[in-house]
Order: structure tokens, then sequence, then C-alpha cells
């Protein structure tokens, strides 16, 4: 009472002396320094006297704070603004004895993992919102911890034990917590008693990892090992909440009971079942699942399909103690989305019959990752089927066309025999489109880039595509004012919006409206879609969308599937979509589908914007007249074809147009042929593809000697099938097939000159 009366004749001094220096006269004031200094004085013991009430007012705060929880069973602390203790109440004092103006993290250590890091996100919180509370796991104990902010730089603590497992289903089950790296930072009564002692790593207690949320894990407890069921659930900061729960053995011969009441409060889809497939109950996890209507459940088949035989025999064996600790894998038959589910059964006994409990796990994300990749190697191994077909292909066509263009030139329009080779020759070149598709699927099709506006591409289509369309569908065109070109091959991007107008085409029966728009598009982040990437940058997007029936949400991501369709027998061949997709692929691009069933289907195709430097860009040729080609060359050329037909035709073609041809199968015979010095050879006409040594290979080695000759290279795969990781061979074109002869003679002749 004394240093409090003490503490208030000083304040009230101090203030006086501070209120009489505000009211001296200014006069005084300039009188001279020492009234100066006086007054100033005067200023400073009164700011004193402010601090000292401030101070004195705070200490009554916290006392009074701690008086009223001195009692309280919570660990109950009060720091500064900085967290340091200033004051703690009896329980507090008693567990964590700790001198004033330590930090409260320091003291807190012995508890929290990470007690800086709760402090000081909570203080953060309570100062924000004026308060804060969180449950908080740690080592072998668990608390509610509430913080509160009073004026003055004054945080109140409290720490209730055990809060965290107040809670039924916390006390009634093992719980633990992992931190990162699998250390287990907290355990539960329950699970302390399951182990038998207190452990730090997660394989200390689970015998079978990696985890596997909703399986069925063999726990290592005090008495030996268990299988039971565990659950998790993220509760912040990189911490795992884990939870086990004992399920119903099942060993052929001694089956147990289920545990009675814990059916229905399992946080895990469980359906009792008899042999034959009856369900007899599901906890509401599996309604859910299942999407099962109220009331009668019905049977398990009506929900599930996929084991390839029937499921009641499936559910027989079970029941007889057979494949009872292996899972399947089934597919659920709910209509607005695929959902496959992980299937473990296990056998009990009621009223001395066996029942089945089935317990079901998600395994949506698993089988659609297999599916993905079983995809992949499917359209891999198509995609080289198709390729190869396409080369072996382009090689007949090749000689078909070629002989045929040999014997045109023996027959002039008034032979009977005219027309007939006419027709050959644009059949062969209707098969060439048809190869080009089989290519285009496999992305290795010879594309011809050149950079083009879509606007104008469209345009050129317009009336294809009206005449397409048919009078009951309406087309639209929509066009950005300020789209940017883009490069690829002009032919193939018009066969993709094509196929793609005509699927939205058959898609309206009764008319409609297909809307083809165009946009430029700019990503300033990744987009991420339908298992894809799309780096940020500058794209034409080009969206065709129509009225029609639309796409079920099963069937959306098959779209693009070889040979699948939706349409009826003989209607489709399932190939126009995946031609489009590697069309689209192979220029760079992608395209997306979004589709409603029974409003309509968009298709988007987002192609990279073609934005080339100005010195970059070349300039654009001086229009030149159109010259014939002389009908005589001169010169040597080296013939290279192990397709015997195929080379009988250059050879020819060659020949009429005055060339001396040397021919050889192989490049090993090329090589050969070429160490005779003697021999002159103007120029080297050479497959890229060939059994031994391929084009480019050889003709690397033939320049070493002779660096001038210049090289046409042919072949029914891309052009960039034989020179990707390589140097580019200078002084070299590229001729696919199939080639005429007038497109043969006249790249040998523009190379030589």
């Amino acid at each position: 009472m004394a240093f409090r009366y003490g503490a208030f004749a000083l304040l009230m001094m101090a203030t006086a002396a501070y209120v009489a220096s505000i009211f001296v006269p200014a006069g005084i004031v300039r009188t001279g320094l020492l009234a100066s200094t006086g007054a100033m004085g005067s200023l400073g013991i009164g700011w004193l006297a402010i601090r000292t009430l401030a101070e004195l007012r705070l200490s009554r705060k916290t006392a009074l704070l701690v008086d009223l929880v001195e009692g309280e069973p919570s660990y109950c602390f009060v720091t500064d603004g900085d967290g340091r203790l200033v004051a703690a109440n009896k329980t507090a004092r008693n567990r964590f004895p700790a001198e004033r103006g330590v930090a409260l993290a320091v003291i807190l250590r012995e508890v929290f993992a990470s007690a800086e890091g709760v402090l000081y996100r909570l203080q953060n919180r309570a100062e924000a919102q004026g308060s804060a509370v969180e449950d908080i796991t740690s080592h072998a104990e668990g608390f509610r911890v509430y913080a509160r902010v009073f004026p003055g730089a004054v945080v109140f603590w409290r720490l209730e034990p055990d809060a965290a497992q107040n809670s039924a289903a916390r006390g009634s089950y093992p719980v633990l917590t992992l931190g990162r790296n699998g250390a287990i930072l907290y355990m539960n009564a329950p699970a302390r008693k399951l182990a038998g002692r207190r452990v730090k790593r997660v394989e200390e207690v689970i015998d079978d990892l990696p985890l596997r949320p909703g399986g069925i894990h063999r726990v290592k407890t005090a008495d030996g090992t268990e299988r039971m069921l565990l659950q998790s659930a993220e509760i912040g900061a990189g911490r795992v909440e884990l939870s086990l729960t004992k399920v119903a053995q099942s060993v052929p011969g001694t089956d147990a009971p289920e545990e009675s009441g814990s059916f229905d409060s399992l946080p895990v889809p469980l359906i009792k079942v008899t042999p034959d497939g009856h369900i007899l109950n599901a906890n509401p996890e599996a309604r859910r699942m299942l999407s099962m209507p109220p009331g009668e459940a019905g049977n398990l088949a009506e929900y599930m399909v996929g084991l390839g035989r029937a499921l009641t025999d499936w559910l027989q064996e079970a029941a007889e103690g057979r494949g009872l600790h292996r899972s399947e894998f089934l597919r659920l038959t709910r209509e607005d989305q695929e959902i496959f589910v992980q299937v473990t059964l296990k056998r009990v006994t009621e009223n001395a019959e066996p029942v089945l409990v089935a317990v079901l796990n998600d395994a949506t994300e698993l089988k659609t990752l297999e599916a993905q990749f079983v995809q992949s190697q499917k359209m891999q191994a198509i995609g080289q089927l198709a390729g190869g077909v396409a080369h072996d292909f382009n090689n007949l066509l090749t000689a078909i066309s070629g002989h045929c263009d040999l014997m045109l030139l023996r027959h002039d329009q008034g032979d009977p025999d005219y027309s007939d080779l006419v027709q050959i020759n644009q059949n062969a070149n209707r098969a060439a489109s048809l190869v080009g598709q089989l290519l285009a699927f496999s992305r290795k099709q010879t594309l011809r880039r050149e950079v083009m506006d879509l606007r104008d591409t469209l345009s050129d289509l317009t009336h294809l595509l009206n005449r397409l369309v048919g009078e009951k569908v309406t087309l639209a065109l929509k066009h950005d004012p300020v789209l940017p070109p883009v490069r690829g091959d002009k032919r193939q991007l018009e066969q993709v919006i094509v196929n793609l107008v005509v699927n939205a085409r058959d898609a309206m029966p009764e008319g409609g409206e297909i809307v083809v728009e165009t946009e430029r598009r700019v990503l300033r982040e990744p987009l991420e879609r339908d298992r894809a990437v799309v780096e940020p940058g500058v794209y034409v997007s080009v969206r065709i969308t129509d009225q029609g029936t639309g796409i079920p949400k099963d069937k959306l991501q098959k779209v693009f599937e070889p040979f699948f369709t939706t349409k009826r027998p003989g209607e489709g061949t399932g190939l126009g979509l995946s031609t489009v997709y590697g069309i689209v692929k192979q220029t760079g691009g992608f395209i997306f589908v979004d589709s409603v069933v029974g409003q309509g289907t968009c298709f988007t195709l987002l192609l990279p914007a073609y934005e080339a430097t100005a010195e970059a860009q070349p300039a654009k040729p001086e229009p030149v007249e159109a010259r014939k080609l002389p009908e005589k060359g001169s010169g040597v050329v080296l013939l290279v074809e192990d397709e015997a037909p195929v080379r009988a035709f250059a050879a020819r073609a060659l020949r009429l147009r005055g060339y001396t041809v040397i021919e050889a199968e192989t490049a090993e015979e090329a090589l050969s042929t070429l160490e005779d010095e003697a021999l002159a050879v103007d120029i080297f006409v050479t497959d890229v593809v060939m059994p031994g040594m391929n084009g480019p290979s050889w003709v690397r080695e033939a320049r070493k000697a002779r660096p001038d000759v210049r090289v046409v290279f042919v072949s029914g795969y891309a052009e960039d099938a034989f020179g990707e990781g390589h140097e580019e061979i200078p002084n070299s074109v590229f001729l696919p097939k199939p080639f005429s002869l007038t497109d043969l003679t006249e790249t040998v002749h523009r190379q030589l000159n």
C-alpha cells in the first residue's frame, strides 16, 4: 500500500510540474537558456509521469487478469507483445516453473515440437481478430490453445489439456498425428495402450507401408499384429491425423462376429451382403458413394460391374473362405460419373450364417492413371502400326502412280486406254490422301508448313462447308479482327475444320446452327486441363460449336481414341477425331472438348500464334512468271532405293528426261560405287529409311569425299523423321512419297540448276 501511495504522490508531483511548465508565460521562457532548460525539464518529467501512469494501469490489468484465472485448472499465461512471460497462474507455475521475462515459446518447447511457430501464428490471428483458438497435438499430449490480445500489448494464453481428445470418436479409437517424413507427433491414450509404448516413427506401428487411406493395414500392437482399418485426414501445417479401427477378423473355421455398434459410425463405405449378393445393410458413406436410394437396397450387382463373371460367384467363393485377401476393382453403375472402387471382402457370422462385409475404397484416380498408361501404350502401338502401313502403302502408290504416268506418256487423249489410265491415276491419288490420314493419326505425316491467316483459310472453305452441312444446318463464322497468323500445313488444318464441322452436322439430325469462331488468346499462366499443360503465350483459338445431341460424360474422354465412335455401324469409322488430334498435336497445338447432353458440343483448338521478329520474318518473294521446265536435263544421278518397283519407275523417269542414272539397292552398295574416284556424280536421289545404313547416314559419309554433291531425299514418312537430333544436311531437299514423274524430275532439275 505504501508503494502505491508513493507512486501516486510522485505521479501527482510530476503532473503538477508538467502542467506548470505548460502555463509559464512566453516572456519568461525567452529570458534565457536556464528558463528554456527548466521548461524542457518540466516537459520531460511530465511525459515520464504519463508513462508511469500507463505502466501502473497495465500492471493493475495484468494483476486482475491473473487473479481471475489463478484457480483455473488450465494452464494460463500472460505475456507482453514480444512473447515474454509477465505472469502465470498456479497450474502453469506448477507444471512450467519459469522466471519473469522468459519467452513463452521456450517454456512450451517440452510440449510443442515447434512452439515458436504455433505461438507466432496464433498471436497474429489474435491481433487481427481479437482472439484465436486452435487444437494442437504434439509429442504425447494434446492442447486447445486460446490467445487473446488486450490493449497495451498484453497477450493472454490458456492451454486446455487433452482438449483435442474430448470427442467420443477420438477417445474411442486409437489416433496418431504424423508430421513430415513419418514422425509421430502425438498418440492419444487408446493409441498408446494399443502399441504398449510411446513410438516415434510410423513404421513402428504400421507393418505394411505405404499408407492406404481407407484400406486395411497390419498394425503392430502390444499383443501382436492385428488387421485394422486406417483413415487419414489433413489437419494443417503438413500434419496428418490417422485413426485406426478394428475390423472383423475372418479366418476359415474361426469366424468372429463383427463389433457391434460400429458399422454405421465408421468413416469408410461398408456394405453387408449375403453370399447371393443381397444387400443387408449399407452405412451412410456407402450409400453416398453408390448413390443408393432410401429404403430397400437391392442386390450388389445393381451397383457394381466389371469382374468379367457373375458377381455372385465371387461372393460365394468369399463366403467359403477363398480369395478373401485379394481385392477386386469394380466400376459403379452410376450414370452421373465414372467411379471405380477397390472392394475387399471380410467374412463374419450372423445367426450361424456366413455374411460378407465389403470394404469400399475409391480407386478412381488409380484406375484413371492405369487407363492413361494403357491408352498411351495402345496409341503408341497403333501409331507405329499406322505409320509402318502408311510407309509401305506410299511405296506401292509411288510405283502405281509412277508407272501410270509412264504409260500416259505413250497414250494421247484419243486412245481408248487413256481414260482408264486417268482413272487409275486419280484413284491412286485418293488412296494417297487416305494414307495421309493414317500418317496424321500416327503424327508422322509430312507437313508443308506455311504462315497463314486462319480467317482467309476459313473464308476459302466457306463454300465447301456450306455444301457439307446441307440445308437444315446454318453455318456462322465469327472472326477476331486482330487475329495473329499461325504456322502449319494449310491442307491438314483445312481437314481438321472439315472433320469437326461434319461431326457437328451429324450431331444435329433435326437441324440447327454451327458457329465457327476465331479469337486471339493470351495465356499469362499455364493452363492445365484434361491432363495437358498449355504453356503461357499467345495462341489462336478456334471454336466449333453445335446445338446437337451432345456427348455423354463417360464417353467424353474417349472421343479422340482410334476407332471409337458413337455413330451406328456403317456411319463412321472412328478415325476422324483421332486424325484431327494427330494433326493438331503435330502442329504444336491443343484440342479440348466440352459437351452437355441435349444442349450441344464445343471443340476448342489452341494453335500457337506465329509472331516472327522483323529480322527473322522472311521477305515476300517477288512475283515471277511461271516458266516451263525444259523437257531434257543433263547430269549423273545416283539413285538409291530399296523398293525395286519404285527404283525402276524413278530410273526410267529420270532417263526419259535425259539424265544418266546409276542405281543402287542399298546404302552400302552406293558407297561401294562411289569408291571409284573417276566416277562423277552430280546429285544423290536416296530413300531415307532402308535396311542397314539409312539415307542421311550414308550421304554424310559420301559427302566427306564429295562435299559439293546435291541431295534429294525421298520417303513415305514425315520430313522430320530422319533429321531429328542431327545437323541439317546442306544442299538437300525433301520429296515425300508418293510422288509423280513430274514431281521427281522437276525436283532434280531445280536442285541441279
